[in-house]
């Protein structure tokens, strides 16, 4: 970073034991280290949120570069149907059409032995009907 060689080194050092003298120097050096540990932890913080809004600013373009390619991707494919909308009209059977043929919910409830039994079949029915299972064995 500051490029200091090997014999700028020796010259502040020697500098330094003449001004500071030999007796003062181990207070100084921890000193400058601790001045320099605390410069090298709000470095290290500055960097650490720099690098935080970089992460969000480029997310933030990548969010917006997703949103204009679903965009476009959704205008040149129209919405398809359903699987029930493209099923032929005579093939969609709902659980209304096959409680119409038998006999209705509320008068099977009447009946308190039959009502369990009733409301099973129907719904048995129905759920054949809505997968297309095969009927039972007999």
């Amino acid at each position: 970073m500051f490029d200091v060689g090997a014999s700028e080194l020796l010259m502040i050092v020697i500098v330094a034991v003449v001004v500071i003298g030999p007796k003062d120097m181990p207070l100084a050096m921890r000193t400058a280290g601790r001045w320099i540990g605390k410069m090298r932890k709000v470095s290290g913080h500055f960097r650490a949120g720099i690098d935080a809004m970089v992460r969000e600013a480029e997310l933030e373009e990548m969010e917006r570069k997703w949103r204009e390619q679903n965009e476009a991707i959704m205008k040149a494919n129209p919405v398809l149907p359903s699987a029930e909308e493209m099923l032929p009209p005579p093939a969609r059977v709902t659980p209304a059409d096959i409680l119409s043929e038998d006999k209705p919910i509320a008068d099977a409830s009447a009946h308190s032995a039959e009502a369990g039994v009733e409301k099973s079949a129907v719904v048995a029915k129905a759920e054949q009907a809505e997968f297309h299972l095969p009927p039972p064995p007999p």
